[in-house]
Formats: C-alpha cells, sequence, structure tokens
C-alpha cells in the first residue's frame, strides 16, 4: 500500500482543482456584488438625489424671481395683493432649500454654493425688496421705484449668477455619479467576463486532466482485460494513473491469476477425465463385448447341452423303470441320483437359456394389459396353488408398453416364489397391486411367507444366490435374477421392500404410458384398497371381481359378493 500514497490519488485532484475554481469564482461573486452594490447607489444618486436637486435648483430660482416681480409690481401699484406673490415665494425657497439640504447631504460643494445663494437672496431682501416695500407703503410708488435702481438690478444678477453656480455644481455632481457608474458597470462586465474565462479555463483543465488522468488509464486497463478476456491469461495487466487505478490493476491481475491456476487446474482435470473416460469407454467395450460373448456363449452351451443332456437323462429314467428292483438297493439309489441330477441339470440349463434370451431375442414393444397377464399367471401356477391351497388376488392393473411373454414370465416368477416360500403352517396367500409414483406404475407382490431379512434383500436377485439348500425349497436360483433382467429390459427398477411386518413384498417399476400420467396430474394420485395404491385409470377396484373355484367354473359376482369374496375388491383366484 505504501508504493500507492506516493503521488495524490484521482478524489484529491478532483478536489483540489474543484477547491481552486470554487475560491476563485466566490472571490469574483463577492467583488461583484460589492460592485452591484456600489452601482446601485450610484445610479439612485443620478435618478434620486441629483436629478431632483437639479429641478430644485430651478424651483428656487423660480421663487427668487417671483419674489423679484412682486417687489416691482408693488412698487408701481402699491397694492397689498401684488406682495401675495412675494410671501409664496420665500415659503417656496425655504420650503426648496430644506428639500435641496437633504438631498445635498453627501454633496459639501453642493451645499456651499446653496449657502451662497440663500446669503445673496437674504441681502437682496435686506438691501432691496424690503426697503422698498417699507418705502412704498410710507411714501407711494414713487418713492420705491426712486429705490429700485440698476445697482439693485445687478444686485439680484448675482443671485441668478450664484444659482447658475448652484446649477452648474449640480451637473458636475450629477456628472461625476454618472461616470461611476459606467465606471462600475464596466468592471462588472469584465468581472463576468473573467468569471466566464474561470469557468471555460477550469473546464478545459478539467476535461484535459480526466483525459490524462482518468480516460488514458481507464481505456489502457480496459484493453488489457479485453486482452485477457479474449484467452491470454498470462498477459501481465500493469495500471498507470492515479494510485486507485493501480492498486485496481493490481486487484484485477490477482484474479487474472487465480483465473489462469484455476484453468490449469481445470485443464489437467479435464484432461484426466478425458484419459479416464477414454479408458472407461475401452472397458464399457470390452464388458459388452465380454456380455455378448458370454450370453452367446451361455445359449450356444445350453442349447447344445439340451441333446446330451437329453440323452442321459431318458436312458438313466429307462434304467430306472426296467431294472427298478432287480438290483440292489444301492444301485437303486444311484441310479435315482443320476435321474435327479439329469433332470436338476436339464432345469438349469432352461433356466439359464431363457436368462440370456432375456433382451436378445425381442418381438418389440406393445400395450399390454397386466390384468390379461395376471390372469395367464394364474392359468400357470394353477397346479401349485392347488397343490399348496394358495390364494391369488389382484387389484384392477395397468397397461404398459412392453413384451407381454417377459411381462408374464417376471409375474409368474414372482407369484410361483410367493407358494414355494410359503409357511408350512398358513396357507399362501398372494396380492398384487398397483399405484402410480410421478410418471412410473409401482406393482408390488406382497405375500404372507417366510420372509426375507434385510441383509440379505439385494443378493437374492443375484444369478444362482441360494438363501435356502434344494432340499429344503428346490430350484436353481436364478429366478429373481430373470425377474431384475426382464424388469430393467424395461426401464424400470426391483427392490425388496424391507419395512413389510409380515411375510415378504416386492416392489418392481415400470414406466406408466403419457395418458395415464396427465389423467393423474389434476386429481393427484388415488390409492387402493388393497394395500394403499392407486390404481391409475380412476376406477374403483370393486367395480367386478370374479371368482375360480377348484373346479374350474367361474361366476361374476357383484361388488357386495366381491366383497365378501375378496380383500382386495378386485381380481381373484382362489384355489385348493
Amino acid at each position: 500500500m505504501k508504493a500507492y500514497e506516493q503521488g495524490w490519488t484521482l478524489r484529491r485532484r478532483v478536489v483540489v482543482l474543484l477547491g481552486v475554481v470554487l475560491v476563485l469564482l466566490l472571490g469574483l461573486a463577492a467583488a461583484e456584488a460589492t460592485l452591484a452594490a456600489k452601482n446601485r447607489q450610484n445610479i439612485d444618486a443620478v435618478l434620486l438625489k441629483t436629478g431632483p436637486l437639479r429641478v430644485q435648483a430651478q424651483e428656487l430660482m423660480s421663487a427668487l424671481l417671483d419674489q423679484e416681480t412682486a417687489v416691482r409690481g408693488y412698487a408701481v401699484n402699491a397694492d397689498r395683493n401684488d406682495l401675495m406673490p412675494y410671501q409664496d415665494g420665500l415659503r417656496r425657497e425655504r420650503d426648496t432649500v430644506a428639500e435641496m439640504r437633504k438631498l445635498a447631504v453627501n454633496y459639501p460643494d453642493v451645499l456651499r454654493e446653496m449657502g451662497v445663494v440663500e446669503q445673496r437672496a437674504a441681502e437682496w431682501r435686506t438691501a432691496v425688496a424690503e426697503p422698498v416695500i417699507a418705502t412704498t407703503e410710507r411714501s407711494g410708488p414713487s418713492a420705491g421705484q426712486a429705490l429700485i435702481t440698476d445697482q439693485t438690478r445687478q444686485q439680484f444678477d448675482s443671485i441668478r449668477t450664484a444659482v447658475d453656480a448652484l446649477q452648474a455644481e449640480i451637473l458636475e455632481v450629477r456628472q461625476e455619479t454618472a461616470d461611476k457608474v459606467n465606471a462600475t458597470s464596466n468592471v462588472l462586465v469584465v468581472l463576468l467576463v473573467i468569471a466566464a474565462l474561470v469557468v471555460a479555463v477550469a473546464g478545459a483543465v478539467l476535461l484535459l486532466s480526466l483525459d490524462r488522468i482518468l480516460i488514458r488509464p481507464l481505456s489502457g486497463l480496459v484493453s488489457q482485460v479485453r486482452k485477457v478476456a479474449s484467452g491470454d491469461y498470462r498477459h501481465h495487466i500493469e495500471g498507470s494513473g492515479p494510485p486507485e487505478f493501480r492498486l485496481l490493476a493490481d486487484d484485477i491481475d490477482l484474479m487474472r491469476q487465480k483465473i489462469a491456476r484455476e484453468l490449469d487446474e481445470v485443464r489437467e482435470a479435464r484432461e484426466r477425465i478425458e484419459w479416464v473416460n477414454s479408458q472407461l469407454q475401452k472397458q464399457a467395450e470390452e464388458l459388452t463385448r465380454s456380455n455378448r460373448d458370454l450370453e452367446q456363449f451361455a445359449y450356444v452351451a445350453s442349447h447344445d447341452l439340451q441333446e446330451p443332456l437329453r440323452k442321459v437323462a431318458s436312458f438313466c429314467q429307462l434304467l430306472q423303470r426296467r431294472y427298478a428292483g432287480q438290483l440292489d438297493e444301492r444301485a437303486d439309489q444311484y441310479i435315482a441320483f443320476a435321474v435327479d441330477g439329469a433332470q436338476r441339470m436339464q432345469r438349469l440349463i432352461n433356466d439359464l437359456l431363457a436368462f440370456s434370451r432375456i433382451g436378445r431375442l425381442t418381438t418389440g414393444f406393445t400395450e399390454v394389459d397386466l390384468n390379461k397377464v395376471m390372469g395367464d399367471v394364474a392359468g400357470q401356477t394353477e397346479a401349485a396353488r392347488q397343490y399348496a391351497h394358495a390364494e391369488l388376488s389382484w387389484d384392477k392393473l395397468p397397461v404398459i408398453r412392453g413384451e407381454e411373454p417377459l411381462l408374464t414370465n417376471l409375474l409368474a416368477n414372482l407369484v410361483s416364489n410367493s407358494i414355494k416360500f410359503r409357511r408350512p403352517d398358513l396357507p399362501p396367500k398372494v396380492h398384487v397391486s398397483a399405484r402410480l409414483v410421478d410418471d412410473e406404475w409401482e406393482i408390488s407382490c406382497r405375500d404372507n411367507g417366510i420372509g426375507i431379512e434385510p441383509e440379505f434383500a439385494d443378493k437374492i436377485f443375484v444369478i444362482f444366490q441360494r438363501l435356502h439348500s434344494k432340499d429344503a425349497y428346490p430350484g436353481t436360483g436364478i429366478g429373481l435374477a430373470i425377474v431384475k433382467k426382464i424388469v430393467e429390459y424395461h426401464g424400470g427398477r426391483v427392490w425388496v421392500d424391507t419395512d413389510t411386518p409380515e411375510g415378504t413384498t416386492i416392489r418392481f417399476t415400470l414406466p406408466a404410458l403419457p395418458e395415464d400420467v396427465a389423467a393423474a396430474e389434476p386429481a393427484g394420485d388415488e390409492e387402493s384398497t388393497g394395500d394403499g395404491a392407486a390404481t391409475g385409470d380412476g376406477v374403483e377396484d370393486a367395480a367386478v371381481s370374479v371368482t375360480r373355484q377348484p373346479d374350474g367354473t367361474a361366476r361374476e359376482e357383484t361388488p357386495e359378493g366381491a366383497a365378501r369374496d375378496s380383500e382386495t375388491g378386485g381380481m381373484k383366484e382362489t384355489v385348493g
């Protein structure tokens, strides 16, 4: 920061420049105000003092002339009425002199000339007017006229001369005041011109200063920033001008360095990711080839093993039928082992063949009614259900897009597993329901069997994984693996609901049709009466139910009758 303390900051420079201009303008304004006040005083003197003084001087001369005329007239006629102008002239003289003294209080020369006029007027009255008036009253007009001589006329002429001198002095004072008005006006104009020059010079200096200390450094900084923004992140940004700009340039350069470092890291990370992606792509391609080869191998192996295995199984069964009881007990046992092994091997190969065909041999997706599929599943599992006295029921199920044979295999495996893993003390019950969750159908297969421990919930979907021995529960351990592969082939997922308090609930999802999603959006998710799931088409589940009896007959039930025969109120299959 010490480097930026050298030199004035932009704020300080602008404040100093504006301060100097402000001081100059304030000084000029004060001088102009003072001169304007004086100019106003001078104008007032011209208009309100010297002008009226000239008028009053003329009025004074008029009053004196009235006095002189009245005295002359009285001396001729001896009429007292002729003295009235004399008295009026005296009064006017006094009033005029008093008014002029008020106006000329600041003009001593004018007051001096007025004193001369007053003195000569008083001397004229004392030496001429009053004696003529007194003589005329006493001795008559002839005596009065005798006193009016050329000398008396000259004495009055001296009054005229004094009044003319007063007028001249007033004119001189007026001219001096007018000159002052002109002088102050000229000075005011000069000061205004100077103020305008100060503003113009200050503006020019400000513009030049802003160009040098603001615009140029800012333009240079902007050009450097644009160069960096164009991709040259290695370009060093260096500031110029006021300390603020240099500090800003350093901050921007620090940001550039940080961005450059992060870009380097991102570039390195991208290179690593691209390398990892290439490796993953190679591994994915290799895995795809390996899976394809494995599926092909499984198909070929299972297909090619069918013929020799059938031959082995057939001959073992022939041995068992032909020589049963003819050999010793151990021979019969060995033959039984051979027949059982051949049969289990056939089942295993068939299941493996079915597993390898999923997704490889396809008929294309169509709209499949799961209610019809459940009817087919009921027919396929009828023998097992009769043997175990099992009850199969389902809610109204949706229509989805998929392959009907695979979906039939999927539900048949789930129902068969529910019947196989039953409790010995309780007839098995299997219920299938569906609900719409967002844009997927969540389908549940719930039973009252032995259940699955939570730690084995994921293991059961692995191929050939068994939780029980084949003696306790026969099978190849591939059924749920087939279920998972079919579900994933249809774009869904499958899992075990570990929160089921009794038995087992296996749930899987299948994509819903757009019209089902659109129909469910305004009303929200409806819940079924079976396990709290939505049925999907808004139709109540108890609308129709069918009961299939052990002898194969079927009868339609009303909703009331269906409610008596089934807890779900939907489709129900009862055997045994």
